[in-house]
């Protein structure tokens, strides 16, 4: 079975749009940049030989703010900008009650049965409470991205840092300490 790195896209890979504390997903295209340190910190991952699985939310497509072939055109300059194994994406909105939509584990659950990723050797990254309950929920362990979000933390995560590389030395130190 393989091991797996999930990650939220918005926020922890790319840059979002803060108003008032709170952040939002970028929708335009020339927005759609990655935040320092992403190229190198995935490139550590793939090298420790972790599955890379991008799991995002995008109810502004549910919603009608968004062209779904925009986001697909996002992701497409994700892909040129860091090898990825699958992006998984929710164009649910928020009240559709859908099953892949975090804090529920869909998207990990449907990720880990078409790449063959063992839950519990896995992580996932994000920035919000949704992202920690999901990956808790799919039995990964959960690291948090504390970007000072105005909104409220309703769920513990298992470790707390401030950058998509500080996550990632954490990671590789964990598997050092299984090995060593």
């Amino acid at each position: 079975m393989n091991r797996a790195v999930f990650l939220d896209r918005d926020g922890v890979l790319v840059r979002t749009t803060m108003v008032e504390g709170k952040a939002y997903a970028v929708r335009r295209l020339k927005d759609f940049r990655l935040l320092p340190g992403t190229r190198r910190a995935i490139a550590e991952l793939r090298a420790a030989r972790y599955k890379i699985v991008v799991v995002t939310n995008q109810p502004d497509i549910g919603n009608g703010l968004i062209d779904s072939r925009v986001v697909e055109a996002m992701h497409e300059k994700l892909r040129e900008a860091i090898t990825l194994d699958l992006i998984m994406t929710c164009p649910h909105r928020q009240d559709d009650n859908c099953e892949c939509r975090k804090p529920k584990p869909g998207m990990l659950l449907t990720a880990a049965r078409e790449l063959g990723i063992n839950l519990r050797s896995s992580y996932m990254i994000g920035d919000r409470s949704t992202d920690v309950i999901a990956g808790r929920s799919a039995g990964c362990y959960t690291l948090l991205i504390d970007r000072g979000y105005r909104e409220a933390l309703g769920a513990t995560p298992d470790c707390i840092v401030k950058t998509l590389p500080a996550a990632v030395n954490v990671i590789l130190a964990e598997q050092q300490s299984e090995v060593g």
